[in-house]
Parts: C-alpha cells; sequence; structure tokens
C-alpha cells in the first residue's frame, strides 16, 4: 500500500471512535432489553433493529448473544460499583462506609435492570462459577480492604477480616436475590435493609 491509498490517522481514528460509539449504542440498547425481556425472549434481531445497526456490525464487535450479554454485564457492574462509592463518600468512620455500601447493595437489588440482568439471567447465562467470579474479581478485595479499616478501627478482630468478608458477601448477594425475585420488590428491600443493618451491628462490635 503506498502513501497514496494509506489511510491517514485522522480517517483512522475517526472510525475507531465510531467503532466504539456503535459498540456502546449496542450494549445500551441490549441492557434496556434484556432488562425489559429477559435474556431468552430477546433475539440478535430485536437488538439489531432497536439499534439501527447491521448485524455485521454487531459481529464485528461480539462474537453472539452471548458475549453481548457479558458486555451489558460489566457495564451494569461498572454502573453498580460507581453507585457504590457514590454510598460510602460521605461515611465518617469504616464501620459506617460498610454498613453504607452494603445498604446500597440492597437498594440497587430492587433496580429492574439490576435485578433482571445481574441477579436473575446472569447466573444461568453465563454459569454460576463465571457469574460469581465476575461479581467477586473487585468485590472480594474491597470487601476486604473495608473490614481491613474496620478491624483497624477496633471493631473486628483481625483474624475474622478473611472469612468475614466472603461471609457478608455472601448475605448480601443472597438477600440481593431474595428482593430480585420477590412479589413485591419494595417490601423485600425494606425488610432487606432492616436486616442488613442489624446484621452488621451484630457483628462488627461497638
Amino acid at each position: 500500500m503506498d502513501a497514496m491509498t494509506e489511510p491517514s490517522p485522522g480517517s483512522m481514528t475517526k472510525r475507531a471512535a465510531q467503532g466504539q460509539a456503535t459498540r456502546g449504542q449496542l450494549i445500551e440498547v441490549a441492557t434496556r432489553l434484556f432488562a425489559e425481556r429477559g435474556y431468552e425472549d430477546t433475539s440478535i434481531e430485536a437488538v439489531l433493529a432497536a439499534a439501527g445497526v447491521s448485524r455485521g456490525a454487531l459481529y464485528h464487535h461480539f462474537a453472539g448473544k452471548d458475549a453481548l450479554f457479558e458486555a451489558v454485564m460489566k457495564s451494569v457492574e461498572d454502573r453498580i460499583n460507581a453507585e457504590l462509592a457514590m454510598a460510602i463518600g460521605g461515611a465518617r468512620d469504616p464501620v459506617g462506609a460498610l454498613t453504607a455500601a452494603a445498604l446500597a447493595w440492597v437498594d440497587l437489588a430492587g433496580d429492574p435492570v439490576v435485578q433482571r440482568v445481574v441477579l436473575i439471567d446472569a447466573p444461568s447465562v453465563l454459569g454460576w462459577e463465571r457469574w460469581r467470579g465476575m461479581g467477586e474479581e473487585g468485590t472480594l478485595a474491597a470487601m476486604r480492604a473495608m473490614l481491613k479499616e474496620v478491624s483497624d478501627s477496633g471493631h473486628l478482630a483481625a483474624e475474622l477480616v478473611g472469612p468475614f468478608a466472603h461471609m457478608i458477601l455472601a448475605a448480601l448477594d443472597e438477600i440481593a436475590l431474595v428482593i430480585a425475585r420477590a412479589k413485591d420488590s419494595e417490601a423485600a428491600k425494606a425488610e432487606g435493609r432492616v436486616a442488613v443493618g442489624a446484621l452488621l451491628s451484630r457483628l462488627l462490635v461497638p
């Protein structure tokens, strides 16, 4: 290829930006459809029609519906992490930060997108081990870090930081699943907030 036919850096940058915009649009549309209809009842054709893109454009970015769902899952988890970070921003102490994060997760379990994508469909679409692995990649480390601060402040024995990180995450995920599957999600969420607050107040000594 000579200088006359070689694409300019500007055109390559524009093409890359367009590709990222298309990918983002597909994830946004698929998130809405997966949340409204569920994974099984959302076809690739429905995503293409709603996004207004070609089949080739979709397969350029994703190998198939499973890969698209995984990208949606990652996008929703990024939003969850951002909201949890905001929730603990005003905490005055380590126990308050941990409690704020736990209660924020309970609230997010009532979000229709989080419910359908992360809590209902993801375990079956990705498989239980993969689902737990995606959730724990950063979450377990963050829980350990928060509990380490709780321990350093004198509210938890140091040897309990590791076991409690797993136990508290398991309890929070379980109550989130209960909320996601409840007929009355708001009532379940209210009960969950009370239960989580009581659990942490008993586990973390004053």
